[in-house]
């Protein structure tokens, strides 16, 4: 195969930045993505140029390390696939490619393809956890959970939070990322005590991040490799609402 591909290039955050076209003529259909651009690297480092930076580990569509845009989508057109694991057979001989980075003011550009997005760990590190004490493993059947609440709890727990939900919000909103870490802890038994107060701090930290407001477009659920839905977006309001709204009487009474 062959593709023409346009490619971001950008030093870092300070510098400026531009689309450089590349002419692969060697591309296998059997190849991954990221195989695809590995062998471009090869052939730019062989010509003594700087590779193309772009992010990635397990290569598996487990650890989220991987995205960017593909022609304008959150990792290609294929539904429910990461990047890592999006192959050239989706392709046709003589594309036309543009890859970008994901844009959100959140995730500031470290070079090329390449985003930090630590801003997820922030907010993980705000609440998206359950404290317990250490010790030996529990009987499995010793906590009951209803099948409804496990599934949706499994559902949610999905996200690898890759961040292409913020990428295709066009107000890069980090609704679903945020709400899939709130519900698959909050629809729990085990997340149950924290469940209000991981909602507030978790919300705070969003904002805190600059990431924007969700206004219910569906981009994120539309790009989601995980195909996490919206309603875990739906039940992140509901916990921060009944949250604030329960810390505010708190704090009335405490007035009074």
């Amino acid at each position: 195969m062959r593709l023409t591909l346009h490619i971001w290039r950008q030093k870092g955050s300070n510098d400026a930045g531009s689309m450089v076209q590349y002419e692969h003529t060697t591309v296998s259909p059997h190849m991954s993505f990221l195989e695809m651009l590995d062998v471009l690297n090869e052939d730019l480092i062989a010509r003594g140029e700087e590779p193309v930076a772009f992010d990635h580990d397990c290569r598996e569509g487990i650890c989220g390390s991987c995205g960017f845009m593909i022609n304008g989508i959150a990792h290609g057109p294929q539904p429910a696939t990461t990047v890592c694991q999006l192959h050239m057979r989706h392709f046709k001989d003589g594309d036309v490619l543009y890859l970008e980075p994901w844009r959100a003011r959140a995730f500031p550009l470290v070079k090329d393809l390449v985003v930090d997005r630590s801003a997820f760990d922030r907010i993980i590190t705000n609440g998206g956890y359950v404290s317990v004490s250490t010790g030996s493993a529990p009987d499995g059947n010793a906590v009951p959970i209803a099948k409804r609440n496990s599934d949706l709890a499994m559902d949610a727990a999905a996200c690898i939070g890759c961040g292409a939900c913020v990428a295709a919000c066009p107000n890069a909103a980090a609704a679903l990322f945020t709400g899939a870490k709130i519900s698959h802890l909050g629809l729990l038994p085990q997340g149950q005590p924290e469940r209000s107060q991981r909602a507030l701090n978790m919300v705070v930290q969003v904002k805190r991040e600059l990431f924007g407001s969700c206004t219910n477009i569906g981009e994120c659920e539309a790009v989601c490799p995980k195909e996490i839905k919206l309603e875990v977006i739906a039940r992140m309001n509901r916990d921060y609402l009944k949250a604030s709204w329960t810390d505010r009487g708190d704090s009335a009474r405490a007035e009074g």
